[in-house]
């Protein structure tokens, strides 16, 4: 009789340990994903934005997973993101690069997994976990009237429901901007390009001496404004 009882009491520990080792075979599961470093400001006020292009900041994207719980290095297996790539770029290793065309704070910068599996590939839920920081370009405001002699900024606006970008050989700028800023040396002489992109249409030119749909030709001696409207 009691090696009947014996018999059931190693039966019921053996499967008690079958369901422990099957509950840690689980797979493990993302919860969250941190970016390091959670925002990055590039330039500066005395600096034009077009010589902040190239610029350039490494972000590493680590996760959070549980079963067992873990924190992992998945820079190489997020999907990279900007929300404004007329500011900042990212490539697929999340390297951020400042383009030099339009400045401006917050840019968000996000990583997202879409498919929830843990290292050996095997899916749990199939949810979307996502992560991002905060990227800012600083837009040149200092004239530079500090006894050197100043350097004209020039201004361009965007008004009207369509889109475009406004180009010279050293300026360049898209109407997501909404308005962009960039310095010349005194005496300089700038020729603005519009270009719609369709289905919109340029209207015109105003501000600055500049009408018309042509090209705009300023002749940069004070800080200047002109306005593109795109139809």
């Amino acid at each position: 009789m009691s090696r009947k009882w014996f018999s059931v009491a190693a039966l019921i520990i053996t499967a008690s340990s079958l369901l422990s080792v099957s509950s840690c075979g689980d797979p493990q599961e993302l919860v969250g994903i941190t970016i390091q470093p959670g925002s990055v400001t590039f330039g500066a006020a005395d600096i034009p934005v077009s010589a902040d292009a190239g610029l350039t900041t490494q972000l590493t994207a680590l996760g959070t997973y549980v079963h067992p719980p873990v924190t992992k290095d998945i820079t190489s297996q997020v999907t990279w993101a900007s929300s404004d790539t007329q500011e900042v770029t990212v490539s697929s290793t999340g390297l951020i690069t400042v383009t030099g065309v339009v400045c401006g704070p917050n840019t968000l910068v996000s990583a997202t997994v879409t498919t929830n599996a843990d290292g050996s590939g095997v899916s749990s839920s199939g949810a979307v976990v996502t992560g991002s920081m905060t990227a800012s370009v600083v837009c040149f405001t200092d004239t530079g009237g500090g006894g050197g002699g100043a350097a004209p900024i020039l201004t361009v606006n965007f008004l009207g429901s369509g889109t475009g970008t406004v180009t010279s050989p050293t300026f360049s700028c898209a109407s997501t901007a909404i308005s962009c800023v960039d310095s010349f040396p005194a005496g300089t002489t700038v020729t603005l390009t519009a270009t719609a992109i369709a289905p919109s249409t340029f209207g015109g030119w105003s501000g600055g001496g500049c009408t018309g749909t042509s090209t705009c030709v300023l002749l940069m001696e004070s800080d200047t404004t002109v306005t593109a409207t795109f139809n």
